[in-house]
């Protein structure tokens, strides 16, 4: 019995050192991250990080799920089970604008909000496959937005791109930093000077879940 209550007095002692507060807010988020400098991009392809695939198993992949997420007014191809997304309505947070979605000529791309070259080069390149494809196929790193912004804005990090839409910065920043926390990417230290400046104006902005 002595031993028993040593044990717990024992863990009781150590349990605010090990758990430590995940944190909430992008502000927090942001500055638990660790800042390096760029990795090299050699060995880099899409490839590398296979996609699209199910990860959630519902008989969607996951290109399909984000456009059902954010789009509205969907129609779907007939004999998928709801699942083939072939029109709807976007409105675009990159650009604030209201987008057709159509599998014809479409103008919305499904944006991997940490770009898979910026996650090979701050991590990523040192993850196995199936690592990298989850990273990949995350609703939490997917977004449907304007194509046109979307190759815009490439494989640039916070510090070359952010959304044209200054409302959606704050938005934006902490859900890349979001992603960056659950995968242990880094930042760059221009990167992470970018995102400060976004984040004073809104410091209480939280971090998504998903």
């Amino acid at each position: 019995m002595r031993r028993i209550v040593l044990l717990l007095l024992v863990a009781t002692a150590l349990a605010p050192d090990s758990f430590a507060a995940q944190p909430e807010t992008a502000i927090e988020g942001l500055n638990a991250l660790q800042v390096k400098g760029r990795a090299a991009k050699t060995g880099y392809t899409r490839a590398q990080f296979p996609h699209w695939s199910d990860p959630d198993r519902n008989g969607c992949d996951a290109r399909n799920d984000t456009l059902k997420r954010d789009l509205t007014n969907i129609t779907y191809k007939v004999g998928t089970r709801d699942c083939k997304v072939i029109a709807g309505q976007l409105l675009d947070p990159f650009s604030g604008e209201t987008l057709i979605f159509s599998s014809e000529k479409s103008t919305v791309d499904i944006d991997h909000i940490v770009a898979l070259s910026n996650a090979w080069q701050t991590g990523a390149a040192y993850f196995d496959k199936t690592k990298r494809s989850q990273i990949a196929n995350d609703p939490l790193n997917l977004l449907a937005v304007d194509a046109k912004l979307n190759r815009q804005k490439g494989d640039g990090d916070a510090a070359t791109w952010l959304p044209p839409a200054k409302s959606y910065r704050c938005e934006y920043v902490a859900r890349q930093i979001a992603v960056k926390i659950k995968y242990s990417l880094w930042l760059t230290a221009p990167e992470k000077s970018a995102m400060s400046k976004i984040l004073v104006s809104c410091k209480s902005q939280l971090l998504p879940i998903n």
